[in-house]
């Protein structure tokens, strides 16, 4: 037994040795970030969420990563193999199109041309007779990174987030790790064609909800488990406010409610691992060399929180074992309940209010 014992521990030893010769696919900065909020108050833990109806996707399907629905009441969401799915009150699930990409944010203008944040294909169009156009995927030449969310103003701009320009979707686990953020946030004018950068160095930007008197647009740092606050209008007009940081998780999607609130997807709880090392930048570098299989992943996990345009934490719903759902990355607001969409289970949720 000793024998077998030393054994191993020799050939750990040479497997972290050739680990650590290996280049590292980063090249990690320290990043100081405060600790979660605490479950309590608002935060208090439940399983509301558990009540959470499920809408299963066609067989094979998965990753409905956005929800939204058309003049019709009709429901379309974006799935892994880049289909756009629709489901009417009267058929099953149709597929409309494919992007050849990985669609995530949706929203529909006031033509119903369904404008689609594609992460790999850039800000897509798709018209009522199943037409797809490229809107923009480049900008001052070079190509955008991950498109990941959009909202439309009222005067037609579209609002959409790059979340890295620096790593793939696929290579997300090296941009948290990395520290550097890369993230934009842009508009888009449907009139001009023209692409308008409102902010950038963000940390994974993700959801953006415009407000209802159109004064601001919020906007999710994922990796710094906070929301920004951009000012469209007034004398603050281009200025930046945190507006609630120290969230326990990881914020996805964001859409603001009929009474003027903001409802936001948290993907997942915080990863302890790249939490605890996120200030020793060869730790981080060591971790990025890992093969995918054993990346820092955290546990299955529902949440969404209601905030109003200050950021307080208005109410918070909860799945703790993910029975019904987790991952959610979108929570989408209409008049008969939320629709919740997630990275990569088999069905979308609606919760009745």
């Amino acid at each position: 037994m000793k024998k077998l014992t030393l054994t191993l521990a020799v050939l750990l030893l040479i497997a972290a040795a050739a680990l650590i010769s290996l280049p590292s696919p980063i090249n990690a900065v320290a990043v100081d970030i405060p600790g979660p909020r605490p479950f309590a108050g608002t935060l208090a833990a439940n399983d509301t969420l558990q009540s959470t109806h499920i809408i299963r996707l066609p067989a094979g399907q998965r990753g409905g990563e956005d929800v939204a629905r058309d003049a019709l009441g009709c429901l379309y969401t974006g799935t892994q193999d880049g289909s756009i799915l629709r489901k009417c009150h009267y058929s099953d699930w149709e597929t409309l199109a494919n992007t050849g990409g990985r669609p995530l944010g949706l929203h529909f203008d006031d033509q119903q041309n369904l404008i689609i944040a594609d992460a790999g294909k850039g800000l897509l169009a798709l018209d009522p007779k199943g037409s797809l156009r490229v809107l923009a995927d480049r900008y001052r030449g070079e190509k955008l990174g991950v498109t990941d969310d959009v909202d439309i103003g009222a005067d037609g701009t579209i609002y959409f987030s790059d979340a890295s320009n620096r790593y793939p979707l696929s290579a997300i686990v090296h941009d948290i790790l990395d520290g550097r953020p890369s993230g934009r946030l842009f508009a888009y004018h449907p009139q001009t064609s023209a692409l308008t950068l409102l902010a950038d160095d963000l940390a994974f930007a993700n959801g953006v909800a415009v407000a209802a008197d159109q004064s601001f647009v919020l906007i999710n740092e994922t990796f710094r488990y906070r929301i920004r606050k951009l000012w469209l209008q007034g004398p603050r007009a281009g200025e930046q406010d945190i507006i609630l940081d120290q969230l326990p998780g990881l914020p996805d999607g964001i859409a603001r409610a009929a009474d003027g609130t903001f409802w936001v997807a948290m993907y997942a709880l915080r990863p302890a691992v790249v939490d605890r090392f996120h200030n020793q930048p060869w730790v981080k570098n060591q971790l990025a060399k890992l093969p995918a299989w054993l990346a820092p992943v955290p546990r299955p996990y529902g949440l969404i929180l209601q905030i109003n345009a200050d950021g307080e934490i208005l109410q918070s719903l909860h799945d703790r074992a993910a029975v019904a759902i987790g991952e959610i990355t979108s929570v989408q607001p209409e008049a008969d309940g939320l629709y919740l969409g997630t990275l990569h289970m088999d069905r979308i949720g609606k919760l009745a209010y």
